[in-house]
Parts: C-alpha cells; sequence; structure tokens
C-alpha cells in the first residue's frame, strides 16, 4: 500500500486513434536503398536516406551547382584545420571548375598554408615547445608574412592579397624559387588565378603577432580592408549565392553576421542565398550567425553538416564534380 494521497492517473478512458489515422513523419519512401556496385558518388547520394542530414547535404550540393550555374557568388570561409588536414587542393580544384569565387581565412588558417607553401609542412607541437617558450617562434613564419602585411599596405592592398603575392615573388625562378611545395598553397595559388582572398585576425591571437617584424597597424588596415573587400564580395551573394563556413566557430561567422549587416546597410540587396556550417561539432555561432540569422525576413536557407571536415568536403567535392561531368 503505497504511502503518498497523490494516486496515479487512471488512463482506461483515455482517447486512442488509429495508426493510419494518425499518420508519420518518417515513410518508407524517405528510407536508405543499399549502395550498387558502380553507381559512383552519385549512386551514393541517391542511396541515402531522404531524411535530415542527408537531405541537408543534397540541398548544398544543388545550391553549389545553381550558384555556379547563375554565376552567383561561391564563398568559402576556412578555419585552420581545414587546411591542416590536406584540403587545399580539393579546394584549389573546385575553384578552377568554378566553385569558388573568393575565400575567407582566418589568422591561423593563412599561417598553415604560407607555412606549407614554404616549408611542405606545418602545425607544430605546441605541448613539446610551449614550456621553453618556443611556441609560435619559427623565424621564416613570422618574418615573412609580417614583412608582406606591411608591404600590402603600402601599396594598398588587403592581408590575402599581400601574402599571395609574396609567395608568389618567392616562387620566381629568376629570383630564386623558395618555396617547397607551391603546388598546395591556397593563398598563392587563388593569387595567381585573381580570385580574392580575405584574411581576417584578431590581434594577439596568431603566432606572427609576437616576431619583432609585427607591425600592429599594418596588421589592423590590411585586415580592415580585406574585411571591406570581403563586404564587397558578399554582395553578390544576393539571389542565389552560397556562403560555406568550414571549421571556424567564433571569427569567421562574426565577419560574415557583420559584412550581412553593413551590406544591407549600405543599400546592397541581399536575400534568397544559401548558408551552410561544415564542422565536427556545431557550435553557437557558426549555427546561429550563418545558419538562422542572415536569413530572418530575407528567406534563404541554411544548412548544418557535422562530420570531419577530411571526409566532408572531399565527399562534397567529389558530388560537385560528378554531378557536372
Amino acid at each position: 500500500m503505497s504511502r503518498y494521497s497523490q494516486q496515479p492517473l487512471d488512463f482506461a478512458n483515455l482517447k486512442t486513434i488509429s495508426l493510419e489515422e494518425r499518420g508519420g513523419k518518417v515513410k518508407v519512401a524517405d528510407f536508405a536503398a543499399a549502395y550498387q556496385p558502380g553507381s559512383g558518388v552519385a549512386g551514393l547520394l541517391d542511396s541515402l536516406p531522404h531524411l535530415l542530414a542527408a537531405d541537408s547535404f543534397r540541398a548544398v550540393v544543388d545550391a553549389l551547382a545553381d550558384a555556379r550555374r547563375q554565376k552567383r557568388a561561391i564563398l568559402w570561409g576556412l578555419g585552420g584545420h581545414v587546411v591542416k588536414c590536406g584540403l587545399a587542393p580539393v579546394l584549389l580544384d573546385l575553384m578552377r571548375r568554378g566553385y569558388a569565387t573568393g575565400f575567407a581565412l582566418n589568422g591561423s588558417t593563412a599561417i598553415h598554408d604560407f607555412e606549407i607553401a614554404l616549408a611542405g609542412h606545418t602545425s607544430e607541437d605546441v605541448e613539446a615547445v610551449l614550456p621553453d617558450g618556443r611556441f609560435g617562434a619559427a623565424e621564416e613564419t613570422g618574418r615573412e608574412m609580417n614583412h608582406a602585411i606591411v608591404e600590402g599596405v603600402r601599396d594598398g592592398v588587403g592581408m590575402g592579397e599581400a601574402l599571395g603575392r609574396a609567395l608568389d615573388r618567392f616562387g620566381n625562378a629568376q629570383r630564386g624559387d623558395r618555396l617547397r611545395t607551391p603546388e598546395y598553397s591556397l593563398l598563392l595559388n587563388a593569387y595567381r588565378a585573381r580570385v580574392p582572398v580575405t584574411v581576417h585576425v584578431a590581434i594577439g591571437t596568431d603566432t606572427p603577432h609576437t616576431h619583432p617584424a609585427a607591425d600592429p597597424a599594418a596588421i589592423g588596415s590590411a585586415t580592415h580592408r580585406d574585411f571591406r573587400l570581403f563586404c564587397s564580395l558578399v554582395t553578390d551573394l544576393h539571389q542565389g549565392g552560397i556562403y560555406l563556413n568550414l571549421g571556424s566557430a567564433v571569427l569567421l561567422p562574426e565577419v560574415f553576421l557583420k559584412a550581412v549587416s553593413a551590406v544591407r546597410n549600405l543599400g546592397h540587396p541581399l536575400a534568397g542565398f544559401t548558408t551552410a556550417n561544415f564542422d565536427f561539432l556545431q557550435h553557437y555561432r557558426p549555427r546561429v550567425n550563418v545558419v538562422e540569422r542572415p536569413h530572418a525576413g530575407s528567406g534563404g536557407k541554411g544548412y548544418a553538416i557535422t562530420g570531419h571536415h577530411e571526409l566532408m568536403i572531399p565527399l562534397l567535392a567529389a558530388a560537385l564534380i560528378e554531378k557536372h561531368s
């Protein structure tokens, strides 16, 4: 006998409905199909269930293809892990196929890419070198990136263009080629293709800021020019463009949202575009600043795709390549 004065509800008179009348949001027609050998990437995508992230992934593929066909902006925002995962060749191939009209990098992305061009490797062992203060003390990285930025400000170009131009000069055979693996550099090859690259930094976040050659005024001027250039690129998202944020959890989502607001404030129409956030964890700022807020009251659609960059980005590229092969 229970000690409680309150008794459980009696369900004897609860009203029920038939399963047929109730229906369901998930239908067999939406289920996955077994992959058929030889059907390729297109067959793989078709075999995925028509539900949730699988439908979102297909929608991003279609949005990219539509933007390319309509000659609208296709902008890629890249966090450092994307380049550290070795994905620059994949993105450069997409660029050459017309799937990139601009790239926005945070500071770490630019550093990794610059070092890959110079030395063929990047990403130091932080735990091993932090105890004695050697973390971020690579001479060539700090010296050459800072010199490039200062020269860029002097010549009226932003940080991304300045870094690409410096690498192009280093790779000039007549001046003595100083690049180990130039073919893997996004900064360099986008510069050579005249595809804009912008670099967005916060002072103190990046290792070159501690180098003796760092000029804070030049860094600020160069990255601010790139922000204004990025805003110009964002104007071309209107009616059919797409912005993809790959692996930047804070800085680039904030930059993108401010660019959206500035563009609209200046009277440029900006509606009916697509955004997508690719990351192995979904964070607050990409969700609200990339996937949700830019479309409030203006149409368009945002998607969140969760997965490791080294898997998802090559799959996305393969789907695009096969779609138009």
